[in-house]
């Protein structure tokens, strides 16, 4: 079994500190400012960027990075909140939509600020225009197959 290199370490550990650190804190703020938890908010701001504000439950799930069960439990909490509505899904029985309602455009609008002002402060600010392009390049890299 071959071992990582320092610089394999370095990379491969400090992306995962890094992101542990940061989505704790981003979920914390989120928390104490809107009673939100980052998983919320990151359902509705997937469901805002979609087409007519809605997706398939199984797309949502791959967009959240959830388990199908993990995001059913999930939205089934939003739509008791009254922030999500569920729609079945007319060319397939088994399928659902997630559609985001007025309430959860307003808790959204509510937020974005506080998390966006939480990615700056705790992500963006530490690099500057060019690495931030630069990282961005690298991630649409490690996205491809």
């Amino acid at each position: 079994m071959s071992k990582l290199n320092d610089d394999e370490i370095r990379a491969w550990g400090g992306f995962l500190r890094t992101h542990a650190r940061i989505v704790r804190e981003l979920d914390d703020e989120l928390r104490a400012a809107h009673d939100m938890p980052l998983g919320t908010f990151d359902v509705l701001i997937n469901l805002a960027a979609a087409p007519d504000e809605m997706l398939r439950m199984r797309d949502l799930a791959d967009a959240v990075v959830l388990s199908r069960s993990g995001l059913t439990r999930l939205v089934d909490r939003l739509v008791r909140e009254g922030l999500v509505e569920r729609r079945r899904c007319g060319e397939d029985a088994r399928g659902a939509w997630a559609v985001l309602t007025p309430e959860g455009q307003h808790a959204l609008a509510e937020a974005s600020p506080t998390h966006i002002d939480g990615v700056r402060r705790r992500f963006l600010s530490s690099l500057d225009g060019l690495e931030q392009a630069r990282l961005g390049d690298l991630w649409d890299k490690l996205r491809s197959p």
